[in-house]
């Protein structure tokens, strides 16, 4: 996205030969399996439009936004940030913003990846007015198997509605709020997970083999976010910059990626209302 000021009112790109619409709003995000998206997405039109730019596709560029308010959407990893989150974080330009806040998706809790992100940025003397978590399918299946169809729909119920209470809070600009619960659970799992376990994400994509599903069809390679995949030979090769994000596990239409020996025979998940080309559009 690119942005510029007029008057006092900030346009974007799309907006520049009308001069019309005015951006009040940019919601960064980052979704493997749909679910930051879809957050975000609700977000957007909960706060009366707002201009969504996809974190990888930003960081390809100067990352500088001329608007008024920034929201950052992504989900929660080892109860920590992505790496490529924590990334941006260090390099982006929140130009005259004067409210800027994080908005976590997990299965389950948030971990410290709120207060991850406020000290990344206090450290670049950003203040990060606020930060809220929604809770959304888990989709770590290395570890669990993923919610059921029922499940699930109870869960995109309850976003609905979480989301609308954030969107007001962003409205009001309802500062000192970060939704860290329980405190002490989510310190103690992020130490012991993240905080040992972070340096090695990009080398685990060694975890990731072919099952006899595998047709050579590529997808996995297209909606790798940090293009971690290559395909040689009809087989998807993995280069060991990983994000462990799974979007090559999930998004795979045959469900011939497996991961160690933990994913055999269990759910695979992507957001129902998200599709694949939403995720290959984020490069």
């Amino acid at each position: 996205m690119v942005a510029f000021r007029y008057d006092d009112t900030y346009f974007d790109s799309h907006s520049a030969d009308t001069g019309k619409v005015a951006v009040k709003t940019v919601i960064y995000y980052f979704s493997a399996t749909g679910n930051s998206l879809e957050v975000a997405r609700d977000l957007a039109r909960e706060l009366g439009g707002a201009e969504l730019v996809p974190i990888v596709k930003a960081l390809k560029g100067d990352v500088k936004t001329l608007c008024s308010t920034i929201g950052i959407v992504f989900p929660v990893y080892m109860f920590g940030l992505p790496l490529i989150v924590a990334k941006f974080l260090k390099n982006v330009d929140i130009g005259n913003a004067d409210y800027v806040f994080t908005v976590t998706t997990s299965g389950g809790m948030p971990g410290r990846s709120l207060m991850q992100a406020k000290n990344i940025l206090k450290s670049r003397g950003i203040k990060l007015s606020a930060g809220f978590s929604v809770t959304m399918p888990g989709n770590y299946t290395p570890l669990y198997e993923g919610a059921d169809a029922d499940k699930q729909k109870i869960i995109f119920e309850k976003e609905k509605v979480r989301v609308k209470e954030i969107a007001q809070m962003v409205l009001d600009k309802k500062a000192g709020v970060f939704e860290e619960k329980p405190f002490l659970m989510n310190t103690v799992l992020y130490y012991l997970l993240y905080r040992g376990g972070s340096s090695q994400i990009p080398a685990a994509d060694k975890g990731f083999w072919l099952n006899d599903k595998c047709t050579g069809c590529g997808l996995c390679e297209k909606v790798c976010p940090v293009s971690n995949i290559r395909i040689n030979n009809s087989r998807p090769e993995w280069l060991h910059h990983c994000e462990h994000c799974l979007a090559c596990f999930h998004w795979c239409p045959t469900g011939a990626i497996e991961y160690m020996k933990r994913t055999s025979g269990k759910r695979r998940y992507h957001h129902p209302y998200i599709k694949v080309g939403d995720i290959i559009d984020q490069k």
